[in-house]
């Protein structure tokens, strides 16, 4: 090796081990109300339930909520407080075989968090009426941004959804199987 080669494997070290060694805290800014207080009656996405929640923004970030309701669609970010466990294998709510966690949106994920793409109906002060919700009664909730079709959306011609290919059926009624 010569001497720019082990300055860069250097640099790749010491940026994994400070990686590695970091730490964050993160706080909610509201919570996610929904019809559902268990996993089993859950719908396992939001393209399966025609439900509505509500997300009640904290007072500290409402004035957050400014020029939101132009968007049709929104992202909610949130805390899979109710999930206890980690596992980097699980069974899929779609496939009878143990998947990657990264390979699925299963909930007992490393850091617990979700996401979830929802319609946004309206927003009074600090709350958004949402259709579509797919989350706990009084999950955290972390963030929020905009759906934007063009940034969220790229070549979808080229669009793959791996071992989902065989598995995806349109608006089913799909529940959790917990």
């Amino acid at each position: 090796m010569n001497y720019f080669e082990v300055f860069i494997d250097q640099i790749f070290i010491n940026a994994e081990t400070r990686l590695l060694t970091m730490e964050f805290t993160i706080k909610p800014i509201g919570s996610i109300e929904s019809p559902f207080n268990n996993h089993k009656n859950t719908p396992i996405q939001p393209c399966y339930s025609d439900k509505f929640g509500t997300v009640e923004i904290f007072d500290d970030y409402a004035d957050g909520l400014q020029d939101l309701e132009g968007f049709s669609h929104v992202i909610l970010i949130y805390y899979f407080d109710q999930s206890d466990d980690t596992q980097l294998r699980v069974k899929p709510y779609l496939d009878e075989s143990p998947k990657g966690i990264f390979a699925t949106r299963h909930q007992n994920r490393p850091n617990k968090i979700g996401l979830s793409i929802v319609q946004l109906v309206k927003i009074e002060n600090n709350k958004i009426l949402v259709k579509g919700i797919d989350v706990l009664n009084n999950t955290p909730l972390i963030d929020i941004k905009p759906f934007v079709p063009f940034f969220d959306c790229q070549d979808m011609k080229n669009l793959s959804v791996g071992w989902l290919k065989e598995k995806l059926i349109p608006n089913e009624d799909k529940k959790t199987d917990e």
